[in-house]
């Protein structure tokens, strides 16, 4: 089975669409362009610009024009806010939000055990947003996109970002510090952490970005990366105008956590 992958917006999409497209790879699907023939297209969408429904129908007829036998899959912050939207577009097969776009490999599974019978789904309606999955960008192996941190609290006027992506959350330093490690075992030599806001990272857990991200927990973070592999460079960036930035070389750090 082949899947191709489409993202549209930001740097945590991509990142996203990438751990999503690995989940089907380690499972044995092969992973092509878009624009080649798949049994599975997938459209990761954004829904801050006005012109996100035009770029998300575009994708779909792209993919349907190139397979028109293909199972279409819309996910993201797009699917989250205007699942009835969706549901309009023919060839539409399955409607994720936020919350479930990382499972998307079980609900494919069920959609072709099912698919042919009165019991197929047309589409799947978006849940509300819980929890959080740490992710990462697998592509480009000079720099990786690394997904610390989600969703937003401010509620900015007209700005769709918290309904879409729900209330800011993120893992622990100790989960962040684990994926960072593998992240480091790719040869990456430039990570990017990235997130909604990043500068609300931690909260509700008694930490907070500061503590991950400054000295002395850039050095624990670079060098915890597996006992001495280190990632020559660390960089922060969010999309939420309280975000912080921090680009500085990293080349020794704390052992103990």
């Amino acid at each position: 089975m082949r899947i191709a992958a489409h993202t549209l917006g930001c740097k945590l999409n991509f990142a996203e669409t990438s751990h999503i497209v690995s989940t089907f790879t380690s499972a044995g699907w092969e992973q092509v362009d878009y624009g080649d023939k798949a049994d599975l297209y997938v459209v990761n969408t954004c829904t801050v610009t006005a012109i996100a429904e035009k770029k998300c129908r575009n994708a779909i007829r792209q993919a349907l024009s190139t397979n028109p036998d293909a199972i279409v899959a819309v996910i993201g912050c797009f699917a989250q806010n205007a699942a009835e939207e969706i549901r309009k577009i023919q060839g539409v097969d399955i409607i994720l939000g936020n919350g479930q776009k990382h499972d998307l490999l079980q609900y494919v599974n069920r959609f072709i055990e099912n698919k042919g019978s009165d019991s197929a789904p047309s589409s799947l309606s978006p849940e509300p947003i819980e929890g959080f999955h740490l992710a990462y960008s697998h592509a480009d192996r000079t720099r990786t996109f690394f997904k610390i941190q989600d969703g937003c609290d401010y509620f900015c006027t007209y700005c769709a970002i918290p309904f879409a992506r729900g209330r800011s959350r993120s893992g622990t330093i100790r989960q962040t510090v684990d994926m960072a490690r593998e992240i480091a075992a790719t040869g990456a030599k430039e990570v990017v952490l990235t997130g909604v806001n990043t500068g609300t990272f931690g909260k509700g857990d008694g930490e907070n970005a500061g503590h991950l991200c400054f000295t002395p927990s850039v050095w624990r973070l670079s060098e915890s990366c597996a006992g001495g592999l280190r990632m020559p460079q660390v960089r922060t960036a969010g999309d939420n105008p309280r975000k912080f930035r921090l680009r500085r070389p990293v080349f020794a750090g704390e052992r103990n956590f």
